[in-house]
């Protein structure tokens, strides 16, 4: 893993219910930890109609850490240049334990 590549700063974020006094529940995003990524661009892509769709996803690779093992689609999401995230698959990158990789697109 190219350590030089690692030049943007990242937020993953992670999702808690929160119950109000009347008992309803809402999720509430906290930061969980920030990080240095390599980002790669992956736009673009076709749906289940075959029409071109104009989503903005992009690979978020990160070194290997605890918290960063802890990651999985369901629970976290990403915040990049005011932008937020979710994400759609987790790499483990061949259980290497050297880097983990995001596969994530653009809230819209």
């Amino acid at each position: 893993m190219d350590i030089s590549a690692l030049n943007s700063r990242i937020t993953i974020q992670k999702s808690n219910s929160v119950c109000d006094e009347v008992g309803n529940y809402t999720l509430r995003w906290e930061d969980y930890f920030s990080c240095y990524a390599t980002i790669s661009n992956a736009s673009g892509g076709e749906d289940e109609k075959g029409d071109v769709a104009e989503n903005e996803s992009l690979s978020f690779t990160v070194r290997y850490c605890k918290k960063a093992v802890g990651v999985n689609s369901t629970e976290y999401r990403i915040s990049f240049n005011n932008k937020t995230y979710n994400i759609k698959y987790v790499d483990l990158m061949g259980f290497k334990k050297k880097s983990i990789k995001f596969k994530a697109e653009l809230v819209v």
